[in-house]
């Protein structure tokens, strides 16, 4: 059982909300297939910020400069609050090939949490970015671990939810695992779930036409066996038969 600690800036009383994340369709057949999320490393991330608390060195109460053992130790998956977006469609589905996926932040949390006992409160994080300018940040970084001689995982891990305001339209919700022993090989993290349970709607981009909407459905259908609602997001679509008083 995860305890609030493990949701780290998330309102327990409305934790249900629903998150998105936006995949290729390959990568929607692959989750489906394969029955595994995948996390990354935050070295993989594009962004040169990201984890650079931990990349950065300490100073011990002696002066001593030193490095952080576990900088490497954390895998994260980003998902968003934003149930439609212009900006994420662009970014995350550029050949408009993708599709939205959808799921709760305690399914998510217990999809990780689960393989995990009884670890899982030491390994499992989930929580909402802070998108905090240059002088927030650092005053962040200089007390996240004030008066701490070993910090604990969680506040390990809200060093990986803090990023520039640039990045605000993302809206973003991580999902951290924390490796207590040794990294994985190429900065990933795999874990089995069943697809169907985390899963509870799929979306096609909105540039695709219905009629090409209809045959990937389809498609997904066939190949992935889904039962939920699999929908066309109408962000681009005008209203309909509207008339305005001259």
């Amino acid at each position: 059982m995860l305890n609030s600690n493990n949701y780290i800036d998330i309102d327990l009383n409305v934790k249900d909300q629903y998150i998105y994340r936006i995949i290729s369709i390959d990568r929607l057949f692959e989750l489906f297939s394969n029955k595994e999320n995948v996390l990354v490393s935050p070295r993989k991330w594009e962004d040169p910020f990201e984890n650079f608390i931990l990349k950065s060195k300490a100073r011990l109460p002696n002066g001593e400069i030193v490095d952080f053992a576990f900088r490497d130790d954390f895998y994260g998956q980003c998902w968003s609050r934003h149930k439609a977006s212009d900006a994420m469609w662009r970014i995350y589905s550029p050949k408009s090939n993708g599709v939205r996926v959808r799921t709760t932040i305690p399914k998510l949390a217990n999809s990780l949490a689960t393989g995990l006992q009884p670890w899982q409160n030491v390994q499992c994080f989930i929580g909402k970015v802070k998108y905090l300018n240059n002088k927030k940040m650092m005053e962040f970084a200089n007390t996240v671990f004030k008066e701490k001689t070993s910090p604990e995982a969680y506040e390990l891990a809200k060093t990986l939810l803090v990023k520039r305001p640039a990045f605000r339209h993302e809206n973003e919700v991580r999902l951290l695992y924390f490796e207590k022993e040794n990294g994985k090989p190429h900065g990933i993290y795999k874990y089995a779930i069943d697809p169907h349970d985390l899963i509870d709607q799929i979306m096609i981009d909105p540039r695709v036409d219905y009629q090409e909407f209809q045959k990937i459905k389809v498609d997904i259908r066939s190949k992935t066996n889904f039962k939920g609602r699999i929908l066309r997001s109408l962000l681009y679509t005008p209203p309909k038969n509207m008339v305005f008083p001259f």
